[in-house]
């Protein structure tokens, strides 16, 4: 199996919940290095996965040590703040190229590889993505094309035995880190006494290995071959996604 962005954040959570579930696991990365304890342990290939170039010789590699390929996390994304007034050229294209444009290249590549035996793709949504955010309205976008893609990708190839879903977490993760940043103290404390009234299971943001880990294995499993074109949220509750 790919993980993108597989370095840091649900990246590299992913790739440690899936080597401790025996899977054979290829690592790429861009410009965040694969974390120590991690470094050793699977095969790393850098890669941009804005670069259809990049990807094209990335999943070439990996496949080739991985013996071909089953399924692909695709990890890769960026939250950066904005607003609808203010957000620029270069903002938008940095966010959608990282968020959306590599999911599709991510997972056109991982199709070409996955046609002939089928194959399962894992995408990262967000709720964002559903409800809009006036505080990073690029990525809000972004995450909504990586839903509409998902869904469209999975009605193509399901016929090739290939099914296409997302996820909606809402776990600790580096973009978290930047959203408290940019609120700063007050207003971050005011977001997570929301939280804790809001979210019907813990109230606070979950972890990316023990409550996010366990639905990728899932997924990624003969448990989901059945399931394809959904969005999942794995959030507490916080958006429910089904009513």
């Amino acid at each position: 199996m790919i993980v993108t962005g597989a370095a840091g954040g649900i990246g590299a959570a992913a790739v440690t919940v899936f080597l401790e579930a025996e899977a054979q696991v290829a690592g790429l990365f861009h410009a965040t290095p694969p974390p120590d304890d991690l470094a050793g342990r699977c095969q790393w290939i850098p890669c941009d996965a804005r670069d259809r170039r990049s990807v094209g010789t990335a999943f070439e590699r990996a496949t080739s040590a991985l013996g071909g390929l089953d399924v692909l996390v695709h990890a890769v994304g960026s939250w950066r703040p904005s607003t609808p007034e203010s957000l620029s050229d270069d903002e938008f294209d940095l966010v959608l190229d990282t968020n959306l444009r590599s999911t599709v290249l991510a997972n056109q590549a991982a199709f070409e590889r996955m046609r002939a035996g089928g194959g399962q793709i894992v995408n990262l949504g967000s709720s964002e993505g559903v409800r809009g955010n006036p505080l990073a309205p690029h990525y809000a976008m972004a995450k909504a094309g990586v839903h509409a893609w998902t869904r469209s990708a999975a009605a193509a190839w399901g016929r090739f035995g290939v099914t296409v879903n997302a996820l909606a977490p809402a776990v600790g993760t580096p973009g978290a880190e930047r959203l408290w940043a940019h609120l700063g103290d007050d207003r971050t404390a005011a977001f997570k006494e929301r939280l804790r009234t809001s979210m019907p299971l813990r109230g606070e943001l979950g972890d990316p290995e023990t409550d996010l880990g366990p639905v990728l294995v899932f997924l990624a499993g003969p448990g989901a071959r059945f399931m394809t074109g959904q969005l999942i949220a794995v959030d507490g509750g916080l958006q429910m996604l089904g009513a």
